[in-house]
């Protein structure tokens, strides 16, 4: 499976009309399945696609940690659109609601207002601790420069990006994929699979901010999350009652902050 596709196509440029070939992102439906029953089919860009099952169970609060599964596998091959997750006996009890309801609240809220998600969120999620801070600048630095971990994005525009860094703005991983869930679970497992995600203090976003993705940040006990697009009104309302910091490209110079300011620092 590809995560480009070559494709030819006609431009017309107002004058005339020319052949040329363009690479497509590639997308690939992949099935995830817990204890052998079917859990969840999304949409991705083929790759990594291990890294992308571990980031959503972490993120929808299948496991807490990667000692919670037994194994984590393609069936039949990596050829293959299924991934298995065989969880440890103690944590399969201990999430049987989950998975009895077959997902999270984000995949399960249909019917609820946003104070209702915020309110349920909160009862799962703890709120980040108040402990780290990253100078303005630098961290503004980072977002700008999200454009050199997108080759996907420079061959097809059409690519979402997640980037982590450490509290000390380290490069952690980058992943991208065609939904902007899948790179942030992709980028989130990468570093949950390498025993360092306690070190992840910054994301950055390709995408604007929604309640999901603040949701799987918490998940992963990231505090900063800055973005190119903006947030929606839930997202900020879930940040602020999680504590989580969030800001995006200002219209001109700069960042705007809409919670958790005290997080970015001038030097």
């Amino acid at each position: 499976m590809n995560t480009t596709i070559h494709h030819q196509l006609i431009h017309w440029d107002t004058a005339a009309k020319k052949e040329k070939n363009k690479n497509l992102l590639g997308e690939e439906p992949l099935s995830v399945r817990i204890q052998g029953n079917p859990y969840s089919v999304m949409m991705r860009t083929p790759g990594d696609e291990i890294s992308l099952v571990a980031g959503f169970c972490l993120t929808e609060g299948i496991i807490d940690s990667a000692e919670d599964y037994i194994s984590l596998a393609f069936c039949d091959g990596e050829d293959t659109n299924v991934i298995a997750v065989t969880l440890k006996p103690d944590r399969r009890n201990k999430i049987s609601k989950i998975l009895d309801r077959r997902g999270f609240i984000s995949q399960s809220s249909c019917g609820l207002c946003g104070k209702e998600i915020i309110e349920d969120l909160f009862q799962i999620i703890k709120p980040l601790e108040d402990d780290v801070r990253i100078d303005s600048k630098k961290a503004l630095a980072c977002l700008e420069n999200i454009i050199q971990h997108q080759p996907l994005r420079k061959q097809t525009r059409a690519a979402h990006a997640a980037v982590l860094y450490s509290s000390q703005l380290e490069f952690l991983a980058a992943a991208e994929d065609v939904g902007r869930h899948n790179a942030l679970d992709k980028v989130i497992g990468n570093v949950l699979l390498d025993g360092r995600l306690d070190q992840a203090g910054l994301l950055i976003l390709s995408s604007r901010i929604s309640y999901e993705l603040v949701q799987k940040a918490a998940r992963a006990r990231i505090p900063i999350i800055l973005a190119i697009s903006r947030p929606t009104a839930l997202a900020v309302q879930l940040a602020a009652k999680l504590n989580i910091t969030l800001a995006t490209l200002a219209d001109g110079p700069g960042l705007y902050i809409f919670c958790g300011a005290q997080r970015l620092i001038d030097s």
